[in-house]
C-alpha cells in the first residue's frame, strides 16, 4: 500500500513537503507545499509551467503536474520539518514522455518483463570550493598526490562527516568517504539499490551536499572538470542485474561463468550481452552520461598533476583495471567509468538499462578484453572506437544510433537532442579570451 503523505506528515512532525522533479539538463525544480495541502497534491500533483524549466515545452502548453511518488519521501536530516519527495511529471492525464524520471520508470518496467531487475551504485565525486566558485576551499590542500590525504580530510571533516551522518540517519548505509585524486575533491559512497531508488538518492545527495556545504560557507560542484590540470569529477556506476527487486532478490543473474573472456571475470552470458550493449552504444551513450561542453575536458584530458586522469577516452573493457571505460572488479557486476558529475541522475540509470537491454536482446558481444594500462599502452589497441571529442560529436553519435534513441523513447530523444543542440549553439556563440589572445592580430 502506498504511503499516505498526510499521515506521514502527522506521524513525523513534517510541516512542509518539497515536491521535486529533475528536468532534461539535470536541474532540480521544486515547490514547497504545506502538509495541510499534501493530500490533494498526492492525488492531482503540483502544477508547474514546464516551459520555465529545461523541458521541450512552450508557454502555450497546459500545466505540467508533478505527482509525488510517496515511496521516495525523505525527511531533510538538517530540517526535519520538511520532507523531499520525487514527482512524476504528468500532462493531460498522461506521463510526460520526455521527463527523465518517467523515461527511467518505463525502462525499469521493460527490464522487469524480461525478468531483469537492474541494481546500481554510484560513486559521487565533487569539489568543495569557495562560495564564488573560483578556487578550492582549503588553501593548504596543495599536495601533488592528494588522494586519501588524511590531514586535508580532517580540515573538512565538519562537512564530510555531516553529510555522512545524514546518510546514516536515512538508512543509506554509507560505507566510505575519502579525499579524491584532485586537490579539493571528495568522494562519498553508499549501498547499491534498485535503479530508481539509486537515482532518487543520487538526486537527493546532490541537493543535500550543496545545502550542507553552503551551511559551512563552502560551495559544492559536481562539474566534470572545474579546475584545469586536476582530475575531474566522475560518477562511476556499478551495475548488476537480479531476479527480483529490492530485498526479494536472491540471484544475481550477472554472476556466472559465461563463454569467452567475460566468463573468466565472473560474468554470466546475460551479463556478457548486457555489457555488449554498453560497448556497442558507448559513443552515443556519452551524450547522456557526459552531457555538457565541459564533460569532454574530463574524458579527453591531458595528464593531470597527480599523474592520471582516471577517465577513459577509448571504448574498451577489462578486469580489475581502472584505466578502461569498463572495469569488472569482481564476479557479477561491472563498473562503467564513463559518466561524470554532470550526468542527470535519472537519465544515467535509464541509458544504462536501455543500452544493456539492447545488448541482451541482440546477444551483443562486448569484444576483446584488454589487460593493459590504457594510459601507457592505449596506442597499441587497434579497432576500438575513441569516445567523442566534444559534446557535438556525442550528440551526433546519439542521433545516429536509431536503436538507442528508440529505446530511450522517440519523444524524449527528440526533445533532448533539440535542447542540447541549442545549448551547443549558445556555447559556440560566446567569444572567449582564447580567441582574442590567439586571433586578434591575424
Amino acid at each position: 500500500m502506498a504511503t499516505d503523505l498526510a499521515k506521514f506528515a502527522e506521524d513525523n512532525g513534517v510541516k512542509y513537503f518539497m515536491i521535486s522533479f529533475t528536468d532534461l539538463f539535470g536541474g532540480q525544480r521544486a515547490k514547497l507545499v504545506p502538509a495541510r495541502a499534501i493530500a490533494g497534491m498526492q492525488k492531482d500533483g503540483a502544477g508547474f509551467a514546464g516551459f520555465a524549466t529545461w523541458l521541450d515545452l512552450t508557454p502555450a502548453h497546459p500545466d505540467m503536474l508533478a505527482v509525488p511518488d510517496p515511496e521516495s519521501v525523505i525527511i531533510l536530516p538538517w530540517n526535519r520539518e520538511i520532507a523531499w519527495v520525487a514527482g512524476n511529471c504528468v500532462m493531460n492525464d498522461q506521463d510526460l514522455a520526455q521527463a527523465p524520471r518517467n523515461v527511467l520508470r518505463r525502462l525499469i518496467a521493460e527490464a522487469a518483463e524480461l525478468g531483469m531487475h537492474v541494481k546500481t551504485g554510484i560513486e559521487a565525486e565533487f569539489f568543495l570550493l569557495t562560495p564564488d566558485g573560483k578556487q578550492i576551499s582549503d588553501e593548504y590542500d596543495t599536495a601533488a598526490k592528494p588522494c586519501y590525504d588524511q590531514q586535508a580530510f580532517m580540515r573538512r571533516l565538519d562537512v564530510i562527516r555531516e553529510i555522512s551522518d545524514h546518510m546514516l540517519e536515512l538508512g543509506w548505509n554509507p560505507y566510505q568517504n575519502d579525499h579524491e585524486d584532485a586537490n579539493g575533491q571528495w568522494e562519498m559512497n553508499w549501498d547499491f539499490d534498485d535503479a530508481l531508488k539509486t537515482a532518487d538518492k543520487h538526486s537527493f545527495f546532490k541537493f543535500m551536499a550543496k545545502c550542507v556545504a553552503e551551511k559551512h560557507g563552502y560551495r559544492v560542484t559536481f562539474m566534470p572538470k572545474p579546475i584545469k590540470g586536476l582530475t575531474g569529477n566522475g560518477c562511476h556506476a556499478h551495475i548488476s542485474v537480479w531476479d527480483a527487486p529490492g530485498m526479494q532478490s536472491k540471484t544475481n543473474v550477472f554472476a556466472g561463468k559465461g563463454e569467452g573472456q567475460t566468463g573468466e571475470v565472473g560474468l554470466s552470458e546475460r551479463g556478457k550481452h548486457f555489457l555488449g550493449g554498453i560497448m556497442k552504444h558507448a559513443s552515443a551513450l556519452a551524450a547522456i552520461t557526459n552531457p555538457t561542453v565541459n564533460s569532454y575536458k574530463r574524458i579527453n584530458a591531458p595528464r593531470t598533476t597527480s599523474g592520471a586522469t582516471w577517465a577513459p577516452n577509448t571504448v574498451t573493457w577489462t578486469g580489475n583495471n581502472r584505466t578502461h571505460m569498463v572495469r569488472v572488479p569482481g564476479p557479477g557486476r561491472f563498473e562503467l567509468r564513463l559518466p561524470d558529475g554532470a550526468a542527470n541522475p535519472y537519465l544515467l540509470q535509464a541509458v544504462i538499462i536501455a543500452a544493456g537491454l539492447s545488448g541482451v536482446r541482440s546477444k551483443a558481444d562486448p569484444g576483446p578484453r584488454h589487460d593493459i594500462d590504457m594510459y601507457a599502452e592505449g596506442h597499441t589497441v587497434k579497432g576500438a572506437p575513441l569516445l567523442p571529442l566534444n559534446m557535438l560529436d556525442a550528440l551526433r553519435a546519439y542521433d545516429a544510433d536509431a536503436g538507442l534513441k528508440a529505446a530511450m523513447g522517440e519523444e524524449f530523444s527528440a526533445a533532448y537532442l533539440k535542447m542540447k543542440h541549442q545549448e551547443w549553439n549558445d556555447f559556440c556563440g560566446h567569444f572567449s579570451a582564447w580567441e582574442m589572445a590567439n586571433t586578434l592580430d591575424i
